[in-house]
């Protein structure tokens, strides 16, 4: 079966590798894979910290693919110039009781306190060396594991080319391009260039700015887990990395502006000096801005949607999260072994 995947991000590749794994001769078309929020991410793998009410579908399919991260990691290894795994398990800082609230509203989302649950601050200090002294609440999602986003993508695209994927390097513009590629199916992975290519699928932008920090010769050490936090009524995460952290992230509707705007960064700096104020020591290294492709309900879009077109797109969030079930369902969906919608 011959298909063409449109857009060469983290989803895109996956879904591609998942099909050339099953005998499928596949195309992936993309002007510069990876370039969009795959570039930006954050890298958390956290189904659990990212639950909320009214959300439980979304938290289920999460957690099913977190249980495949492990594997999928393993797979992509050989392939990587680096551990892709760069911290594993997730410890959340309250600085005020308002702040404290938000972890019982998470804890009760998730409804499993072996995955998510309260712990004392004294504890958090301890897995998290140089945390601020002021924390008035805690709680720790053990199962969630963080990676280097980069790393994985250029893990991906080798991976696809190993395993015969070919590669493109040209835009599809609007829905009558859509429709002229080649191939028995045509998915649909392009990130928020999916909202131009079928508008349909009720996709927006929504911006996020992270920061990247170097850790300097006589700084603390990274953290070994990730750590989010809520201060002042802002969420903040710091990511370990290799050279040191990621800083994220803003959230603001936008259209299509990927300028950088000092206010929110400064204001997320700001939040992730209050519970590690070792950060302020680190080196600045970069500061960049991505589109996340939101749906109205923030569950992606994986289904057809015409014909021999399909969509795996519209994750938000949590594209990296969702990578391994989305590649899964995408395959099973176009190889007609089972055709289940998710939007």
């Amino acid at each position: 079966m011959s298909v063409t995947v449109v857009g060469g991000g983290t989803v895109g590749l996956t879904v591609a590798r998942s099909l050339a794994l099953r005998g499928g001769a596949v195309t992936v078309v993309d002007p510069r894979p990876g370039s969009g929020a795959s570039w930006v991410a954050g890298g958390m793998i956290a189904p659990d910290s990212e639950a909320w009410p009214g959300e439980d579908e979304l938290h289920r399919l999460g957690v099913e693919s977190l249980g495949l991260w492990e594997e999928f990691a393993s797979a992509l290894q050989p392939f990587a110039d680096g551990p892709l795994i760069t911290a594993r398990g997730t410890v959340h800082l309250a600085v005020d009781e308002g702040d404290a609230a938000e972890l019982d509203t998470i804890a009760a989302a998730v409804d499993d306190p072996a995955r998510f649950g309260p712990i004392r601050p004294s504890a958090a200090a301890r897995a998290v060396p140089g945390a601020a002294p002021r924390i008035r609440a805690a709680a720790r999602a053990p199962q969630e594991i963080a990676v280097d986003n980069r790393l994985v993508h250029r893990a991906l695209l080798a991976a696809c080319r190993a395993a015969g994927v070919d590669f493109r390097a040209e835009s599809v513009d609007g829905p009558a391009a859509l429709e002229e590629l080649p191939g028995d199916a045509v998915i649909v992975c392009a990130g928020v260039d999916s909202a131009s290519l079928r508008p349909d699928l009720g996709i927006r932008p929504v911006k996020g700015e992270v920061v990247r920090l170097r850790r300097g010769p006589t700084c603390l050490p990274p953290p070994e887990v990730t750590v989010r936090a809520r201060v002042r009524g802002r969420h903040v995460y710091v990511v370990p990395r290799a050279d040191g952290v990621v800083v994220g992230a803003t959230q603001y509707e936008n259209d299509r502006d990927l300028g950088v705007r000092i206010g929110p960064v400064v204001e997320l700096l700001d939040d992730a000096f209050t519970v590690l104020p070792f950060l302020r020591e680190y080196e600045l290294i970069e500061v960049t801005a991505g589109l996340r492709p939101t749906t109205t309900g923030n569950l992606p879009v994986i289904a057809p949607i015409g014909g021999r077109v399909y969509a795996a797109t519209g994750h938000g969030r949590n594209g990296l999260l969702l990578a391994p079930v989305t590649g899964a369902r995408a395959a099973d969906m176009v190889l007609q072994q089972e055709v289940q919608a998710w939007n």
